[in-house]
């Protein structure tokens, strides 16, 4: 039997958590989270994380899965999600997906056999020494010798993925390149309806403005404050790269006033959902709806015909 899922996703600040639950009440639905930065234990303010209120409304899956120290991969993403997809179709509930994250959205409903590369710290702490001793220039350098086609994509001061990608090459003897053009596309496990919610630029910048205002208020400082000086995470953790806590470090280091902080992390914000909108608009599949002018309840209903469609094609 086919399984179909709901995908609801959009730029920052477009809605999608208020409207996922909308949607969970209405259609015996449960939520799969699907953001790269409320996968993490203790930030919840700067990544919008649904509130303990929205969280006993309905259940919600993949949040707080990781420590912020801890790197977390969309493979990780990937089999996760796919657990806990399998689980809401078990209690006979819709699964909702709803975030912002394309890649893990693509990577659900796309999927891809994974590169096998193993980790190997030793290599790894060998790259990260070399970068401490001799600089990201001389490491890039190393990238564009191993591993040209990956250099081109990788831009020198990503000193992460440099060095995943000269792990990849030690590891393997392969370019990280030549390993992703071997990868075959798994077929879909699901079916889907892919939902993407947008509005008026100006309204969208002003609404994420108005947001990043709410968070100060709501005590963001004080949060990557705690985080920080309790040693729970420092600049170069993965998680502390997201929008809304990286800002806060040249604050820190007195670099920056707080106003000036505030508006970095608004206009870092605004770029973001224009890279958002720019990545959704490769989905052919998608189906654009602006959440302002539309409703709620269009939206639903366009929702609910689909599903009852391709359950009468199921029969």
């Amino acid at each position: 039997m086919d399984k179909t899922i709901l995908i609801i996703t959009g730029p920052t600040a477009s809605g999608k958590t208020d409207f996922g639950i909308y949607c969970a009440r209405k259609l015996n639905g449960e939520i799969v989270s699907c953001d790269s930065m409320q996968i993490y234990k203790d930030l919840n303010i700067g990544t919008a994380k649904p509130t303990q209120t929205e969280q006993s409304q309905i259940k919600h899956y993949m949040l707080d899965v990781v420590n912020p120290k801890e790197d977390f991969s969309v493979q990780q993403y990937v089999l996760q999600a796919e657990k806990c997809i399998d689980e809401i179709f078990k209690k006979n509930k819709l699964p909702i997906i709803v975030g912002g994250t394309g890649l893990y959205i693509r990577s659900l409903i796309h999927p891809y056999s994974f590169c096998s590369s193993n980790k190997d710290d030793k290599i790894r702490e060998h790259y990260n020494n070399v970068l401490k001793e001799k600089g990201k220039e001389y490491l890039y350098s190393l990238l564009k010798e191993k591993d040209f086609e990956a250099s081109k994509k990788i831009h020198m001061n990503d000193t992460k993925r440099i060095i995943r990608a000269l792990e990849i090459f030690d590891t393997t003897g392969k370019s990280k390149s030549q390993l992703n053009g071997n990868d075959e596309i798994k077929q879909n496990k699901f079916k889907y309806i892919l939902v993407v919610l947008n509005m008026d630029r100006q309204k969208l910048y002003e609404k994420i403005n108005k947001r990043v205002d709410d968070m100060l208020s709501r005590g963001l400082l004080d949060e990557i404050k705690n985080l920080v000086d309790s040693k729970i995470v420092d600049k170069n953790c993965q998680s502390m790269q997201a929008i809304g806590y990286k800002e806060f470090f040249d604050y820190f280091e007195n670099k920056i006033t707080l106003e000036q902080t505030i508006d970095l992390i608004k206009t870092n914000s605004r770029h973001y959902a224009k890279r958002q909108l720019t990545f959704f608009r490769g989905f052919d599949d998608a189906v654009w709806f602006d959440i302002e002018k539309d409703g709620k309840e269009r939206i639903l209903k366009y929702i609910e015909e689909r599903l009852g469609k391709i359950q009468n094609d199921n029969r």
